[in-house]
Parts: structure tokens; C-alpha cells; sequence
């Protein structure tokens, strides 16, 4: 996923609760870090929610586990929102600027 050259980039990860952003083109190492770093965010929010139907439709799970398991999909959901709102931003810059591919010459979808 590349961006645009001067947008900044909303990084997958954080400094101390603070966000983290790339400038630049997106083709550089941290860029295909980053890229690499959501599609395994991603992929373990998959397995997350599989393991949270499992104990949510187990009537023996203690409030412990119950607890652990809120307590890792906030974090999942954390990572997931920072994902969207960092592609969704590139995407409306993409859009402005005019360059986005899906576009049709007559306006519909």
C-alpha cells in the first residue's frame, strides 16, 4: 500500500500512547514494515474474534477469562481503528488529488 509523496502516514504502532507518522512516498523499509505490521494486526483480530466466539459461547468461562478476553480486543480494536483511520486518510488524499483508479468518466459507482 503506497502513499502519497508529503502525506503523512499514520503509522500501526505508537511512541508512548503518542501516534507516530511517515512522510514520504511509502516504497522505503518502514513503509513495507508498516504494511507488514497491519496485515498482521489484521490477521491476529481474526483470530481474536474466532477465539472470542469460542469463550463467549462456552457457558463455563470464569469472569477471569472473560476479563483477559476484553481486555485484548480493545487492544485488537486499538490497532484495527489506527489501521482504518491511516487508510481511509491516504484514500481521501488519493481521491482529492484525483488519482484514484476506480473512478468511472460518467460520476456512478
Amino acid at each position: 500500500m503506497s502513499g502519497e509523496p508529503g502525506v503523512a502516514r499514520l503509522l500501526p504502532w505508537s511512541n508512548e500512547g503518542k501516534p507516530c507518522y511517515l512522510l514520504g512516498g511509502g516504497s522505503g523499509y518502514v513503509s513495507r514494515l508498516a504494511d507488514e505490521m497491519e496485515r498482521v494486526q489484521l490477521g491476529m483480530a481474526g483470530d481474536l474474534l474466532g477465539h472470542a466466539a469460542d469463550l463467549l459461547g462456552d457457558r463455563r468461562a470464569t469472569p477471569p477469562q472473560l476479563r483477559f478476553l476484553a481486555a485484548r480486543l480493545a487492544e485488537s480494536l486499538r490497532d484495527v481503528h489506527r489501521i482504518a483511520e491511516s487508510r481511509g486518510t491516504r484514500l481521501a488524499v488519493r481521491e482529492e488529488s484525483g488519482s484514484g483508479s476506480d473512478a468511472r468518466p460518467d460520476g456512478r459507482c
